[in-house]
């Protein structure tokens, strides 16, 4: 995709508190058409004027695949982020015309498992909500286990213990419970695949801990969007475009460069996907790397940015854009 991918024009149909933290945003097409079908793992872009800035955040759908009449994402307030989850909450309300990316699924689940181990954290639920209701629809194997602060902040627990019963395994810390990762692993039967969405700790807490196990590295299965982080604004020299950036300091580089009219492709807009990679020509300054896609080597060379999450600090920065 790109700035100038197109677009579905939408009305928000519901908006819902779930709990202290989240709500729950419905979308349907504000031509009456049928959304395009999509499966489990599936993520799309909200697109938001921000105050003036323009925002395309990136949320994991958690509707049911089979409802064509609807996309539902449930969104995480942050009160000390750039500001995309705090105006969902406070401005986007029923009725409201926006628009929305096409579905693209980076966290799709592999048709070839014979069970499907499922490692929730937070608000990295969502995905899970809706591949649970594709494998229920299909008849796959499946058992979740979904850590939360407490029952409070927990969404959707009882909703999704009343549908799955026992397959269903819920953690509290606030009481104290953590997932024996290490026995979990080693009583799952052949052809399982382990899938984790949440916190970038646990994400690579699952992974590492899977790696020392011994699961092949095709049997495991992360995502985690990362938010671009604020910081002090900077200057970028786009080469080919032959045009001169400032990026401000709750803006992205990807951001700075569509405003600029600069054709940038992306997917998810949060480091994971690699489809934003650009090739630096010159660098007198220090990349801050933010991305989980680009290897340490390619980090240390500063060759390599990923604009949808990295910030720059020095002289002078030249992108082949």
């Amino acid at each position: 995709m790109s700035v100038k991918a197109p677009r579905i024009p939408v009305t928000v149909a519901e908006v819902v508190e779930v709990n202290a933290l989240i709500k729950r945003f419905r979308f349907v097409r504000s031509d009456g058409q049928p959304m395009p079908p999509f499966s489990g793992g599936a993520h799309i872009v909200v697109e938001m004027d921000d105050h003036g800035t323009r925002r395309l955040n990136p949320y994991s759908l958690m509707s049911v695949p089979e409802d064509s009449e609807g996309y539902s994402i449930s969104v995480r307030r942050d009160d000390v982020g750039r500001g995309g989850s705090l105006f969902l909450h406070q401005h986007v309300k029923q009725g409201m015309a926006m628009q929305i990316g096409y579905p693209v699924n980076l966290f799709a689940l592999d048709q070839r498992a014979k069970k499907h181990l499922m490692i929730a954290g937070g608000i990295g639920i969502t995905p899970f909500i809706a591949q649970m209701a594709q494998l229920t629809s299909l008849g796959g194997r499946f058992e979740l286990h979904y850590s939360v602060r407490n029952r409070e902040l927990g969404a959707y627990v009882d909703e999704l213990k009343a549908l799955y019963g026992d397959r269903i395994h819920l953690y509290f810390d606030d009481d104290g419970d953590k997932i024996d990762l290490d026995r979990l692993l080693a009583g799952q039967s052949f052809g399982t695949h382990l899938y984790v969405c949440g916190p970038k700790g646990m994400i690579s807490w699952v992974r590492s801990t899977a790696q020392a196990a011994g699961w092949p590295a095709g049997t495991v299965h992360s995502e985690e969007f990362l938010a671009p982080p604020v910081g002090q604004p900077f200057t970028v020299e786009l080469a080919q475009s032959k045009k001169t950036i400032t990026v401000g300091p709750i803006q992205s580089l990807l951001e700075a460069m569509e405003a600029a009219n600069v054709e940038a492709p992306y997917l998810c807009r949060g480091g994971a996907c690699g489809q934003c990679e650009t090739d630096i020509v010159s660098c007198d300054g220090h990349i801050e790397h933010n991305d989980h896609w680009l290897t340490d080597e390619q980090k240390a060379s500063n060759r390599k940015i990923m604009p949808c999450v990295s910030r720059f600090g020095g002289k002078a920065l030249v992108l082949d854009r």
